[in-house]
């Protein structure tokens, strides 16, 4: 215990200021992509993007909300996490992850999405009795009720495997956080189709993104440059 605060207390006011900010982010560019659809009229472009003969075959598991909510303290740990790190790549993984959460967005924006919930019998399923069907429904509830837009890219996933790339490759970072943060990846991704919060092809997206926006600003380090 005392070796693990005597490390938080080595985390800059910085780091832990990126990891509510981009927390805050996220939820702002959601919500704002949401808005901007409806003035827009882009939200009656939205398509299901479904794929029967694998989405239907994945059950709901209720108990995956713990993990789909816990993400959101997470997220707030991948900047502090990255702080943590050399100036080049803590400045690298901001820009990437800049980067993605952009894209994100546009697409949201310019190619939205949607989920019919009753029409999946979500909503059925989150009235049954239990702890975990009730917080189904307060996550539903939050997010759309009966219709929840913008699901591809899943953000969860998006988010979650930065978070990981973050701090993969990074020694001043214990072994075994690094093993935290890939496990959580995984449980995080899973949680997002267990939950039926998001349809298969939204988790290949939002890790696609991640990737590729990870990759390019490797490529052009631009951290290398402002590390000077």
């Amino acid at each position: 215990m005392k070796r693990l605060i005597d490390r938080l207390k080595t985390i800059p006011k910085w780091g832990w200021a990126a990891g509510l900010f981009y927390f805050g982010l996220q939820y702002g560019l959601y919500r704002l992509a949401n808005w901007l659809s409806v003035r827009l009229g882009t939200i009656s472009w939205a398509f299901e993007p479904k794929i029967p003969v694998i989405d239907d075959l994945i059950p709901v598991v209720p108990v995956f909300v713990v993990i789909y909510v816990y993400s959101y303290i997470f997220w707030i740990c991948g900047p502090v996490a990255a702080s943590l790190t050399e100036k080049r790549n803590f400045i690298n993984y901001i820009i990437g992850l800049s980067l993605a959460y952009l894209i994100g967005f546009l697409i949201f924006l310019l190619a939205p999405t949607y989920m019919d919930r009753a029409k999946e019998g979500l909503m059925e399923i989150a009235k049954r009795p239990g702890f975990f069907n009730r917080w189904l429904g307060i996550v539903y509830a939050a997010d759309g009720s009966d219709l929840a837009f913008n699901l591809f890219p899943s953000y969860h996933c998006l988010i979650s495997v930065y978070c990981y790339l973050g701090v993969r490759k990074q020694e001043t970072i214990s072994r075994g956080f690094r093993v935290y943060s890939l496990v959580m990846t995984i449980l995080i991704s899973m949680s997002t189709v267990l939950t039926k919060q998001h349809y298969i092809i939204d988790v290949a997206g939002g890790i696609g993104i991640s990737l590729i926006c990870y990759w390019l600003i490797s490529k052009l380090d631009p951290g290398s440059r402002c590390a000077e």
